[in-house]
Parts: structure tokens; sequence; C-alpha cells
């Protein structure tokens, strides 16, 4: 039986946890979740911090495949920062199209490297108050850059992290900077940042916003939001997704072997589904 303490299936966000069993209870499903996604990485396509910059700036309401089958043409087009700070708008936005909203996306990133080449260079800055302040460039894009292309610890809040935050008790708020907050106090700085690569894996793939797999979850000794969705092991089951999806078995063994998710692309899996 689970330790009710330290929360377990039936408990109420932080309802009668201390602060220490919080961070402890917490502690633990990251224990879990490292273990079940050992291959977790930035599921967008880039070889430098300005193309992750970028990517991440165009991720905003699609999904990162969508990013990755688009930013190929668009680093070769605009390799650099000077080079898309002299991009043409129109040209920019059929390039852009597929990721959605791309006339305010288009504005932003011409915006966005225009400012990189007058104030910093051409060079994408590694201090998260500077990245700030690039146009179309909050907290969650900026600590994603910081995390991924530089290797300074970092939280990114995304609607999924926000969603698992709250479901198991990190956090109580909506806000994305009050649960950055939150969440930190948990957690040793030196996971930061691939506690967020981690969370965000299980939201994508098990705990989803509508119908979550309670019953096919790993964590599901340990969180306190255990119930919300399918309980049954067979139903839940069947609605894992990417490589947890029934009959994906061996791409599950590829991506914990460590293969590449460029090298499995070219082997013809997708990624997406």
């Amino acid at each position: 039986m689970a330790d009710r303490t330290a929360g377990g299936p039936g408990d109420s966000a932080r309802t009668g946890v201390s602060p220490v069993a919080l961070k402890r209870r917490a502690r633990k499903i990251h224990r879990v979740l490292a273990e079940t996604y050992p291959y977790a990485v930035a599921e967008l396509d880039f070889r430098n911090p300005f193309e992750l910059l970028v990517a991440t700036v165009l991720s905003a309401q699609t999904t990162d495949v969508r990013v990755n089958l688009t930013t190929g043409a668009l680093f070769e087009r605009y390799p650099d920062a000077r080079a898309l700070s002299e991009a043409q708008e129109a040209e920019l936005q059929e390039l852009i199209r597929p990721t959605g909203f791309y006339r305010a996306k288009a504005t932003s990133l011409l915006a966005l490297s225009r400012r990189l080449v007058d104030e910093f260079d051409a060079v994408v800055p590694n201090r998260l108050e500077d990245l700030v302040t690039l146009p179309g460039v909050g907290r969650k894009t900026a600590n994603v850059v910081l995390g991924n292309a530089f290797g300074i610890p970092g939280i990114s809040v995304d609607t999924h992290f926000g969603r698992l935050a709250r479901r198991f008790g990190w956090t109580a708020s909506a806000d994305p900077v009050k649960v950055e907050q939150d969440v930190a106090e948990l957690f040793e700085r030196k996971d930061h940042t691939m506690l967020s690569h981690r969370v965000i894996f299980h939201g994508r793939r098990v705990c989803h916003a509508k119908k979550p797999a309670c019953g096919a979850c790993p964590i599901a000794a340990l969180c306190p939001s255990y119930g919300e969705g399918e309980t049954d092991p067979v139903r839940a089951a069947k609605l894992l997704k990417y490589e947890l999806s029934p009959g994906r078995e061996d791409l599950l063994e590829l991506m914990r072997a460590g293969r590449t998710r460029m090298e499995l692309r070219d082997a013809g899996y997708g990624l997406g589904a």
C-alpha cells in the first residue's frame, strides 16, 4: 500500500502533506520519471543556440514535430541572426506558415533577429535577463535555450509541465512564473533542465490533459491525482502515445538503447505519433 504521508492514490494535492513530505514525494516522482524516460531530451531539432531560440519561438501553439518539419528549410535559407534579420517578411511567412500564427511569428522573428544583431552582435545571449528582452521570448523560451544550448539549469513551464505540476501537488498556481518558483523549491537546481524534459515527456505520453492513463502510469502510487483518468490497466494502456503506444515496442527499445532522434527518423520511424 502506498505511504499516505508521502502521497498515494486518492490523496488530494498538498492536503495534509508537510513541506518535507512534499519534497520527498516530488523527488521520488522525479526518480521514477528518470528511470522511465532515460532518453528524454529537447524534442526540437537544433545545432546551435540561434536555431533553438528560433525553433522554440515557432513552437508556440503547435507541436515540436511540426516545427521540426519546418525548420530545415528555414535554417538553410537563414542560417544565422544576420541572415534572418534581412529576410523579406512575406518570404519568411511562407516558410513558417505550417507552424500556424505565421504572421505574428514572422514579425517576432524579424524583430528578434534584428535585436540580436543590434544589441548582441548577432550572438544569442546566455543570460535569462537578456533573453527575455528579445521579442517573442518569455521565461519558458529563455529557460529552454539556457538549459539545452548553454547547459545553464532552468525549469521550462509549458502547458504540459504546468498541468502535471498541479496534478502532482507541486503547485496550486496556473501562473507559469509562480509554477516555476514553487517547483524550484522542491528540487536541486542542477536537476531543473532534465526535470523539465521528463515531466513534459510524461505529460505528452501518459498524463494527458483530458484523459490521463492512470492505470498505466509508473508513478500512480505516488500521485495525489490518481483516478482523474482511466484506472483500468488494459484500457489505460490503449491511451499511451508516441513510443509507449501499443505496437511501438521496437521504437521504445531503440530509444532506450540510445539511438538519436535523427537516426530514428532516418530509419523511417515516425516520432510524432
